[in-house]
Order: structure tokens, then C-alpha cells, then sequence
């Protein structure tokens, strides 16, 4: 796919890092996006998407969306606690929810790709948040693809090249590609460590134990 030029929505998670390590030759990755918006792992979000970044030498921009703290009532960023069990209901899913979050995001990316030329936004959408989550899905990406025919020049097509994976295959896939698992950050606290209670944390940890990844249970988790 030579002539691709694209930009990718980079939280340090398991799986934008993974899809950039899969995207990053065949689509011409060049620019990836990091959000501050008030969240407890903003901070380590964001210095683990610098080091990705570094690793793979592309550019990296922070956008900060201070606006956005102030509309979200979830634990994700409030002062509620974040939750520690009932993962994968509904209910879990509505406590981390933020308004819009991936639409308002790929919107910017969206801004970037008519600005600059960018053909292609990548994100790490999955088959597993997709099962409680509507915009981890497909239907949600190609109807956010179609609107941008008509909200930008450039027309980016949106690429989740995860969404039919669940986060045991993502992980056995940073396995077989080489991706540095040491970078991702995929905690909803504010931990300095992965705090290997929340939802995020048991997704991850599980995934690298059913692929017999005990190195990096070790170096992400402490144990």
C-alpha cells in the first residue's frame, strides 16, 4: 500500500500499541494522537506513548481536552473509585464511560487527516470491548468512515485492524510481530504501576497468562 499516509489514536493501551505495530509499514503511519482529558492515567498514558512513539519514530501530538473532565461523571476521571469487579456488564462499561469519546477523538484525528493528507486513521477498536461498548464496533466504523465523506476534503477511511480479535489474540499477536509489550499502559487508575485490580488491568493480565507471557505479568504487574 505504497503512497498511504495515516495517523493513528495512541493511548499506550494494549491495543493501539499493538495496532500500530501492525500498521505502522502498510499504512504509512506517521503521526499518532494521545488525549488528556482529565483521566487518572493521563499521566502515564502519555509517557508511555512518547517512548511508543520514539520506538517506532513517528511524531507525537498531545491534545488536551480540559472540557471534557468537566462534562464526565465516571470513575474513569472523577473522584468516583474505579471498580474492581462485575467486569464485562453493562454496568461496569457506564461506570468508565466518556461522552463520545472515540467519536470526538477520531472528529480530531479526522481534522489532522483533512489538514495534512492523511488517507487512513487507525484505532485499536476489539472484538472484546465491541461486545459492550457501541463505538468498539464495526458498525461504528464504517458509519464514522461515511460521515467523513461528507465532513472533510481528504475523505480518511477509519481502520480498526483488531476489531475481529479478542485481547488473547492481540496479545499473541504483539507476540509474533516483536511489539514492545514493556510500553503499554493499560490501567484506569492512577497507579504508577499497573494496578492489577481494575477492568483493563484483568483483561491484559489475563490475555498475557493464556499466551504463557509471565515475562511481561512480571515486568507490567510486579509479580
Amino acid at each position: 500500500m505504497s503512497g498511504n499516509k495515516s495517523l493513528i489514536l495512541l493511548s499506550s493501551g494494549l491495543d493501539s500499541l499493538v495496532a500500530l505495530g501492525m500498521c505502522r509499514e502498510e499504512y504509512g503511519i506517521e503521526l499518532a494522537l494521545t488525549f488528556d482529558y482529565g483521566q487518572k492515567s493521563a499521566k502515564y498514558e502519555i509517557e508511555n506513548s512518547k517512548k511508543i512513539c520514539e520506538y517506532y519514530e513517528i511524531e507525537h501530538k498531545i491534545i488536551t481536552l480540559d472540557w471534557l473532565k468537566d462534562i464526565t461523571n465516571t470513575a474513569l476521571v472523577s473522584e468516583k473509585d474505579v471498580p474492581f469487579d462485575n467486569f464485562g456488564t453493562k454496568d461496569s462499561a457506564k461506570s468508565v464511560w466518556v461522552p463520545n469519546r472515540n467519536g470526538l477523538f477520531l472528529n480530531i484525528a479526522a481534522a489532522f487527516a483533512d489538514s495534512y493528507g492523511y488517507n487512513y486513521i487507525i484505532f485499536g477498536a476489539n472484538k472484546d470491548e465491541g461486545a459492550t461498548f457501541p463505538d468498539n464496533t464495526e458498525q461504528f466504523r464504517a458509519d464514522i468512515t461515511e460521515v467523513f465523506k461528507s465532513s472533510t476534503l481528504q475523505k480518511p477511511e477509519v481502520i480498526a485492524p483488531l476489531i475481529n480479535y479478542t485481547k488473547d489474540d492481540i496479545v499473541k499477536i504483539a507476540i509474533e510481530k516483536s511489539i514492545p509489550l514493556e510500553y503499554v499502559r493499560s490501567c484506569y487508575t492512577s497507579s504508577v504501576t499497573h494496578c492489577g485490580k481494575c477492568e483493563s488491568c484483568n483483561h491484559l493480565k489475563n490475555a498475557l497468562l493464556k499466551n504463557n507471557f509471565y515475562d511481561y505479568v512480571k515486568i507490567l504487574f510486579g509479580e
